[in-house]
């Protein structure tokens, strides 16, 4: 497990451009993702499993090659389950970021990517820190263990889906689990559109004549201090 700098730029590619480590491709100068990914794939034991928190864009960037890496880990059968999570959760950047879980054999799901999306989840600790629940922490790893066993688990519009490698192809290898578990569905209310477009409208002329009322108060509130709009 690991949390690696986000987006790391400068990281030696001119005195490491022949290093083992990249099988996938040379990772691009200015950002090291993919330099993480691949150091920590080599290191890996056989049947080795990893898990790493990277920038969100390390799941749909194509600069200087690090589309083509992702699609030979795709194509490698080497990603296992991918976590999108909320901005606003780390304390030095507001950026929202992910989860990579990559494998060096699967025992099952073979050609299979597991996408969970828990980018609305959480809730503000303060103003500016967003903090996941002891519940949503169970969730995404009950989602991702059942999965994992075969046990339990359904595909869930807006959450998570279980997406085949051919799907993935069909997205140019982005990665992003939004593309994959789709909109959650809304509930319906009941509430015939007719009436709520009535409701709606009648609302919005009585805001617009407050707005009326309003403006004509501060300007006669100007006036008296012998300003005019």
């Amino acid at each position: 497990m690991a949390n690696p700098p986000f987006n790391q730029s400068d990281w030696g590619v001119n005195i490491l451009q022949e290093d083992g480590r990249w099988k996938y491709g040379v990772p691009p100068n200015g950002n090291a993702n993919y330099g993480w990914l691949q150091h920590m794939l080599y290191h890996l034991a056989p049947r080795g499993v990893m898990a790493t928190v990277l920038s969100n864009g390390s799941l749909s960037s194509n600069t200087s090659g690090e589309g083509d890496i992702r699609k030979n880990f795709v194509q490698s059968d080497l990603v296992d389950c991918i976590v999108a999570l909320p901005k606003q959760l780390f304390y030095n950047t507001g950026i929202p970021a992910c989860i990579w879980i990559m494998r060096r054999e699967k025992s099952q799901h073979h050609k299979e990517v597991l996408f969970i999306d828990a980018s609305e989840m959480g809730f503000m600790k303060d103003r500016v820190h967003r903090d996941l629940s002891n519940e949503d922490v169970d969730l995404i790893a009950k989602t991702y263990q059942n999965w994992r066993k075969g046990e339990n688990y359904d595909n869930k519009k807006g959450f998570c889906k279980s997406a085949t490698l051919e799907e993935i192809e069909k997205h140019s290898y982005v990665l992003t689990p939004g593309r994959y578990v789709g909109i959650m569905d809304v509930e319906d209310d009941g509430i015939p559109f007719e009436e709520k477009m009535k409701i709606l409208t009648t609302t919005l002329k009585q805001q617009m004549g407050k707005e009326e009322e309003l403006n004509n108060e501060i300007a006669a509130q100007l006036a008296k201090i012998g300003f005019t709009l």
